[in-house]
């Protein structure tokens, strides 16, 4: 096991630490508004506001995951179509992001399946598009099986997420292809075994960029999700030599992560969006970007001793 894996496994297990999570929503305030846009979807709408000056895109996201009840679940999906109706508002790019656990995934898939038509039904009339995000290995077949239902029942205004440090990926890219999904490729942040999933950096990179170029070959449109420099500098290239247009792709970051890089590409005239999460249940996105960058440990320790 390298180095890596071995950081994010240890935080991610410490984080799950009821005693750690109260420590931290008590202490770490000033990380979370590092990464976290606010609490409230105004708070959101303003910090959208900020990033479309700076030429950047938003994707808004309110926070939440794994329900334990349905009344949860639907109230999540009222929270969603609230974001909806307000982002159509707005003048820019409108680009909503959630998790099927968030929607009941875990309780059943008809409801999940359900909440989202509701959701899809707002959104495609009123031009928003919605990315339905991928979480762990136990969940993929699942998020796959309802974006292949929702697509055939004609929703159109809808995409999914794949991972690259996953062995099965490039398959699941494969049965894909019929769809034309509209397809972001991230390398993966929750806690895999070893059987399912690469601990090896490098290996989990080399598969980005390899399905990344599938993708493109395979006339897919792809959100590359990195904040890797050498990993954005590699699409740039490799779009470049092959002669595919800017339109066909797009880079996407995470709010607070890299914003000059984020401004530098959309003014090489690339498109960038931030990811912009939102809303009370921050604890678990939180954790996830605490074990993807060590630096961010130290920043929790910091506000944990006051500093």
């Amino acid at each position: 096991m390298n180095l890596d894996l071995m950081y994010r496994q240890a935080v991610l297990s410490v984080a799950g630490n009821p005693r750690v999570e109260a420590l931290i929503k008590g202490r770490a305030r000033s990380l979370v508004r590092r990464y976290v846009a606010g609490e409230s979807l105004e708070e959101a709408l303003q910090a959208a506001e900020r990033l479309e000056a700076e030429g950047v895109h938003a994707i808004l996201d309110l926070l939440g995951e794994m329900v334990r009840s349905e009344e949860e679940a639907r109230g999540f999906q009222a929270g969603i179509l609230e974001l909806v109706r307000k982002i159509s508002e707005r003048p820019w790019p409108k680009y909503v992001s959630l998790k099927l656990t968030q929607l009941g995934l875990d309780l059943s898939e008809v409801l999940a399946l359900e909440l989202m038509r509701g959701i899809l039904r707002e959104a495609e009339p009123r031009g928003v598009f919605v990315r339905m995000d991928m979480e762990d290995s136990p969940r993929v077949d699942a998020t796959l099986r309802l974006y292949k239902a929702l697509r055939e029942e004609g929703f159109t205004g809808v995409g999914v997420v794949l991972q690259s440090y996953l062995y099965r990926t490039e398959k699941d890219l494969l049965d894909l292809l019929p769809y034309k999904p509209n397809l972001r490729l991230v390398k993966g942040a929750y806690r895999e075994p070893k059987e399912v999933a690469y601990g090896d950096k490098r290996l989990i990179d080399a598969e980005f960029l390899h399905l990344g170029k599938l993708a493109l070959k395979e006339g897919l449109y792809v959100a590359f999700a990195t904040h890797d420099l050498r990993l954005i500098a590699e699409v740039k290239r490799y779009t470049q030599a092959m002669g595919v247009p800017k339109d066909r792709f797009e880079f996407q970051l995470l709010f607070g992560v890299r914003p000059e890089e984020q401004r530098r590409l959309a003014q090489e005239g690339y498109t960038v969006r931030a990811y912009v999460p939102y809303g009370t249940h921050w604890y678990p996105y939180l954790s996830r970007r605490i074990a993807e960058r060590p630096e961010n440990l130290f920043l929790v320790l910091r506000s944990l001793l006051g500093g």
